[in-house]
C-alpha cells in the first residue's frame, strides 16, 4: 500500500514547516561592540573610499592619515583616521594606541 504526503496548504500553519525554519537573527553578529551613532560624512566618505579600495580601504585610510600626520596636517589625520575607524575600529585603535599625533 503506498503511502502519500500531502503538504499543508499554508507554510505559517505547518508545524512542521515551523520546526524546520531558520529564526532571524535579533542582532548581527559582530565582534567589536556597538559602534554608537555614526557621523553621516564620515560614513559616506568611508563607504566612497571602501568602493575605491575594497578590502584594503582601512590600510590605505591609515597610510592616508600617516601621510597627514609627516605634513603636520592636524585635521587631515583626524579625517582619516576617523574613516580608518570606521572600515576597522581595532587598526585604528593600534594607532592611536601608538601615541602618533601631529606636533
Amino acid at each position: 500500500m503506498p503511502l502519500r504526503f500531502a503538504p499543508a496548504r499554508s507554510v505559517t500553519r505547518s508545524p512542521i514547516a515551523r520546526a524546520f525554519a531558520r529564526k532571524a537573527l535579533s542582532r548581527a553578529a559582530n565582534d567589536n561592540g556597538d559602534p554608537g551613532p555614526a557621523d553621516d560624512a564620515v560614513l559616506a566618505a568611508a563607504l566612497r573610499h571602501f568602493a575605491t579600495h575594497g578590502l584594503g580601504a582601512a590600510i590605505a585610510a591609515l597610510r592616508e592619515a600617516e601621510r597627514a600626520l609627516e605634513a603636520g596636517d592636524d585635521q587631515g589625520h583626524a579625517w582619516w583616521l576617523e574613516i580608518c575607524g570606521t572600515l576597522d575600529r581595532r587598526l585604528a585603535a593600534r594607532h592611536r594606541e601608538r601615541g602618533k599625533t601631529c606636533a
